[in-house]
């Protein structure tokens, strides 16, 4: 097995958080008990998905709020708030409240674009200004900015007795440096770049100069640094879905073998007009996994990974796959687990 230039530095994991639209509460406790399994585990990272009108994360940063209260020392982020669903100003107060909540731990990761649906959510969502929203890079810069302490408003001082500031409070000076973008073209690698942003590569990426997902991932990470003013030591973290079977039942690996296989037939080719390419699932013992991730070009030019769990399993299921994540995975792969 060829070994990685570097061993990998941070290890984390990334979960949808499902729930039944009847019982709520019992998936949202499923999620943060899987935070807490990670940080006993010793992950480095957390990640949760955001899903709008569907039966999974809606308000990540509402449950990192919860998470960041039950756990001491993993960092806690989103993978990704579609900023398109969000008032910029609005965000980065609450962004900057669970950072400081959490200590400094938050990671928020974020996107650009209309909202999925938008013309059926358009209405409820903007019912005033639909038209008029911007949906540009331009969005992700005005949060950015607020996060990052520049005025919102030319008002501060004192007005009876109330006192007002020209930034968003509360300020977290150091959120600015853990803004993530998650991007999936080269266009969107190199403006997360340009703008000092970390950058968060899924397992899904736009086919534009080849039909090979690593290759295309690695070029997007290379035109991530070159733009970046940190060159090869901006922060890249890769997200591929990893399932090992070590410590599986045989009726858990058939599972997993049988999700694996329903999802391969989207990625030999691109799909949809956007030409996009799905990596495929890595389902396996801990050491085909790390074989199969060694060979993989963009995973040899990174140092952190938070790894997707599947969407659809159960909450056993995602004990056992951190647990060989965290076990037996994560020391293949030259990770030293965290204290």
């Amino acid at each position: 097995m060829p070994l990685p230039s570097n061993p990998l530095r941070k290890l984390g994991f990334l979960t949808i958080g499902l729930f039944d639209g009847d019982n709520p509460g019992q998936g949202h406790e499923s999620t943060l008990e899987i935070i807490e399994l990670g940080e006993r585990l010793g992950f480095d990272s957390a990640w949760v998905r955001h899903r709008h009108l569907q039966y999974g994360i809606s308000s990540p940063v509402a449950v990192l709020a919860a998470a960041s209260q039950r756990t001491s020392r993993i960092e806690l982020g989103t993978a990704v708030i579609p900023l398109g669903w969000e008032n910029p100003l609005r965000l980065a107060e609450d962004l900057a409240t669970v950072d400081i909540l959490s200590r400094g731990r938050l990671n928020p990761g974020l996107s650009v674009g209309p909202p999925m649906h938008y013309d059926q959510v358009k209405s409820a969502l903007y019912p005033d200004t639909a038209d008029a929203e911007d949906f540009s890079y331009d969005r992700m810069e005005r949060l950015l900015d607020f996060v990052r302490g520049k005025p919102a408003t030319d008002f501060s001082g004192v007005e009876g007795f109330e006192v007002f500031s020209d930034r968003v409070q509360p300020h977290s000076p150091g959120l600015g440096r853990r803004m993530w973008y998650g991007g999936g073209s080269l266009r969107s690698a190199q403006w997360a770049g340009e703008h000092g942003m970390n950058f968060l590569t899924s397992s899904v990426v736009k086919a534009e100069e080849s039909e090979d997902f690593a290759e295309i991932q690695l070029s997007h990470i290379r035109a991530f640094r070159t733009h970046h003013p940190d060159g090869d030591r901006a922060r890249v973290s890769q997200g591929l879905v990893v399932i090992p079977t070590d410590s599986a039942t045989p009726e858990q690996r058939a599972k997993y073998e049988e999700y694996a296989r329903k999802r391969m037939p989207r990625t030999a080719t691109p799909q949809g007009p956007a030409r996009m390419m799905f990596a495929p699932d890595l389902v396996g013992s801990s050491d085909e996994i790390a074989e199969r991730l060694y060979a993989h070009a963009a995973f040899r030019e990174v140092d952190e990974v938070a790894f997707a769990l599947p969407f659809t399993f159960g909450h056993d299921d995602y004990v056992q796959i951190l647990t060989d994540i965290a076990t037996r995975l994560g020391p293949r792969l030259g990770r030293q687990t965290a204290a």
